[in-house]
């Protein structure tokens, strides 16, 4: 057999069981985070493009429980309570309130964030990391769309507890986002009207309801 051919065939194989090993150890983290009642993340934020000389830090946490949400990040709050999406603006006193189609692949929502890589990706195993005595095995992620403002994504998963841990993204236009998820509870007792939103609360706000 031609010696390039041959090489090529290899090649193959490898990439097809790295892929499959990819595919096994998504489906582990999709499985275990869709059998909890609740998610809380504390998180860091870092937006860096040295070509327009950008740099951006900061933390946030976010409550997840089933397509509910609560996430504060920036000085600001974002509420779904599974029909209606609440921005709150504290700084402006402003709040949008809009409705959000689930059904649109194209709304990445935070409850989608632990499992968007489901659907429009190719995958494979990348590196292996020690994070403090945790192994962390990447995978790179590639948007099957040729189109996507977003050249790859590398996910960082804890191969002991299947937790996300970090999550890099990698923009065509040279932006890189890293999200390095700092706290990883399950299952807390939550308030019964933490994804409730009380307009009483806030008097001197302007609404703004878009639909």
């Amino acid at each position: 057999m031609n010696k390039k051919i041959l090489f090529l065939v290899v090649a193959l194989f490898i990439t097809n069981i790295y892929a499959q090993d990819a595919k096994q150890l998504l489906d582990e983290v999709s499985t275990k985070v869709k059998g909890y009642e609740n998610i809380v993340i504390g998180f860091k934020y870092a937006l860096n493009n040295p070509a327009e000389n950008v740099s951006q830090e900061t933390r946030g946490d976010v409550t997840l429980s089933g397509n509910k949400y609560l996430l504060n990040i920036m000085g600001t709050k974002q509420l779904y309570d599974g029909k209606k999406l609440h921005i709150i603006v504290p700084e402006d006193e402003e709040i949008n309130i809009s409705s959000q189609d689930e059904e649109n692949e194209g709304n990445v929502t935070p409850a989608k964030m632990l499992t968007f890589y489901e659907e429009g990706y190719t995958y494979t195993l990348d590196i292996v990391q020690n994070v403090q005595g945790r192994k962390i095995q990447f995978i790179k992620l590639i948007p099957i769309d040729s189109n996507s403002e977003l050249k790859e994504i590398l996910l960082g998963i804890d191969k002991q507890t299947k937790h996300i841990y970090k999550m890099i993204l990698s923009q065509n236009n040279g932006t890189n986002i890293t999200i390095t998820v700092n706290s990883f509870k399950t299952n807390q007792s939550l308030s019964s009207t933490l994804f409730v939103f009380d307009e009483s609360k806030y008097g001197n706000y302007y609404i703004n309801r878009l639909d």
